[in-house]
């Protein structure tokens, strides 16, 4: 009897696991459901935002000359911003991201180039310090409610480093969102910012949104001037695609924990099925054999 109280008790164990997992699923569920809104919101404005710069390239705002747009052949000083979660209980959505960057980490510095690693979430923060790979700067207050302002200044912060000299290229590393059944970790460009990716050269594959150039009738008469406006533009750009990158790699976080914790409640019912079969099987054999010292008993008397 003491066998079917100790699988009474692994059942009792793997139950309230599986009413854990269970809840955890359905908080990322909601989770999951809200920031696919949230990027889904988001696309029209930066759909719009190209849109206005493809016109303004046709207005003659294509040869303007901004920090942000300043491009080296052989970009040798590198920050990569690797997006990861602040928790665990994600399936391979830390893991997949991690390892891009280390081989990302590793390319550059066999081309020798000088790449720092500036970290958003715990994960990718541990991770680094794990490999003893110094974090320039960590940004540990990015979760997944995050505000468009606290994007704005993290944008902000690359944007100084940039136009202050420090990085010839500022790369971001995170997991893209392309559908609720596919997203995957992608390394993306951020600075310096390119008129021809943001106005419809790239394809969608790349992160990138196809610009429409409008056809306007008439005479128009920009005031300020087109490359003016373009200036003022282009840090509107860079932030929405921070703004863009945050919200893909929380979306596709609970994504990824969504499908983990529903993976790991159908795997505490199945185990829940064999050992309540284990159960059933070590309680018969007990009855079984109380009767069988029963029986022995009486015909001993």
């Amino acid at each position: 009897m003491a066998g079917s109280k100790i699988i009474k008790k692994r059942i009792a164990s793997v139950r309230n696991t599986r009413k854990i997992t269970r809840t955890m699923e359905m908080v990322s569920t909601a989770k999951s459901k809200k920031l696919v809104d949230r990027v889904n919101a988001a696309q029209p404005y930066t759909r719009k935002l190209h849109d206005i710069m493809a016109t303004l390239v046709e207005a003659g705002a294509a040869h303007i000359d901004s920090p942000l747009m300043r491009r080296k052949e052989n970009p040798e000083r590198i920050a990569l911003l690797v997006i990861t979660a602040n928790r665990g209980l994600c399936g391979g959505y830390n893991s997949n991201v991690l390892k891009l960057a280390r081989v990302q980490l590793e390319i550059l510095r066999s081309e020798g180039r000088k790449a720092d690693v500036y970290a958003v979430g715990k994960k990718a923060t541990s991770y680094f310090k794990f490999i003893d790979i110094p974090v320039e700067k960590a940004f540990l207050d990015i979760d997944d409610n995050f505000t468009y302002e606290q994007a704005e200044d993290l944008a902000n912060f690359f944007m100084n480093e940039f136009v202050r000299d420090r990085y010839d290229r500022v790369d971001i590393i995170s997991t893209v969102y392309h559908s609720a059944g596919r997203q995957t970790p992608e390394v993306n460009r951020l600075l310096p910012i390119g008129l021809k990716e943001m106005t419809g050269e790239a394809d969608q594959h790349e992160g990138k949104l196809k610009a429409e150039v409008k056809t306007i009738q008439g005479p128009v008469i920009y005031d300020p001037s087109p490359e003016q406006i373009m200036l003022n533009m282009i840090p509107l750009a860079v932030k929405t695609s921070m703004y863009g990158a945050l919200l893909e790699a929380a979306a596709s976080e609970q994504i990824y924990r969504r499908v983990a914790m529903k993976n790991a409640t159908d795997a505490a019912g199945e185990m829940l099925k064999n050992l309540t079969r284990e159960y059933n099987r070590a309680r018969q054999a007990s009855i079984t054999q109380e009767l069988s010292e029963i029986v022995a008993g009486a015909d001993a008397v």
